[in-house]
């Protein structure tokens, strides 16, 4: 019996065989290695496909370009012809102060912005096949489970490959963690903004919103002055004591693993300070671990 090799993998079902989840990382995978090369002028297009760069070539396409010669990295052999953009992960629990920050470091650095919602809702938009398992569990009020989100590559989109990203709150269990590591996809910098839990309710319980303008405000810290105002504010449904005790159970729950898989870049940052100070902290962190 003669043995035929299919070497194209035409006749065989990759997904079955190895799985859609892994066969998106592989693409994933390779569609980074080959950015990188294209960014080190290491290849050339040839048609659909890219092939090696001979050294005159290279030379060509960084004159053209007018790039530095790849300078040689301590942490790798192989040099860059650009700077690689800033890869920021923060995190902190619900009422940490995030997304005041986030604002700051994304208008500072011009990363683009991201949260699982986002990156949701992105793929959602796109019709991806990712986006419609997603836009299922998302229509029915579920929770969207860990292998459809890792499964999400808008860190792949050319925004973030050129400008940059600020992962908001992803991952946040340890699943995620690893996938984006087995993924290839790492960060510069981990924040995390540490406050203590009573501190947390309270900021969360004293919330209120003004439906009329979507502001927010805090019965303590910053309430209205308008008298008219102050009589329409809306608390949230889940903003009660009970209730955002039990969303701190689940943060605690993942949050020192997921830290744990970032302990070279993690930078502990004292939430409880005021957003202009927790600022400062934020930015000697991104300078002390992405100089």
């Amino acid at each position: 019996t003669e043995l035929v090799v299919d070497e194209n993998f035409d006749e065989v079902n990759l997904v079955g065989l190895m799985g859609l989840n892994r066969l998106k990382k592989i693409s994933r995978r390779h569609k980074r290695q080959l950015n990188d090369r294209i960014r080190n002028f290491e290849v050339v297009q040839d048609g659909e496909d890219y092939v090696p760069a001979t050294a005159e070539q290279t030379e060509q396409m960084r004159a053209a370009a007018g790039a530095a010669a790849p300078v040689a990295d301590s942490s790798s052999s192989v040099g860059k012809a650009v700077a690689d953009p800033l890869k920021i992960i923060i995190a902190g629990a619900p009422a940490s102060g995030k997304g005041t920050q986030c604002e700051i470091i994304k208008d500072k650095y011009g990363l683009v912005h991201l949260s699982t919602g986002d990156m949701l809702r992105a793929a959602v938009a796109d019709q991806t096949e990712v986006g419609k398992l997603a836009k299922e569990f998302m229509d029915s009020g579920k929770l969207v489970p860990d292998d459809v989100i890792i499964g999400v590559d808008r860190l792949d989109q050319s925004d973030c490959q050129k400008s940059g990203w600020l992962l908001d709150g992803f991952p946040r269990t340890p699943a995620q963690a690893d996938a984006l590591a087995a993924a290839g996809v790492s960060a510069d910098c981990f924040l995390f903004l540490n406050v203590p839990d009573d501190v947390l309710v309270e900021r969360v319980v004293g919330r209120r919103t003004d439906p009329v303008t979507g502001k927010i405000y805090h019965m303590t810290f910053s309430p209205p002055d308008d008298e008219e105002v102050l009589a329409r504010l809306e608390q949230r449904s889940d903003d009660t004591e009970e209730k955002v005790k039990v969303r701190l159970e689940q943060f605690h729950a993942n949050v020192d693993a997921v830290k744990g898989s970032y302990t070279d870049i993690s930078v502990d940052i004292d939430g409880t300070a005021s957003p202009a100070d927790v600022s400062k902290a934020v930015d000697a962190a991104i300078k002390a671990k992405a100089p």
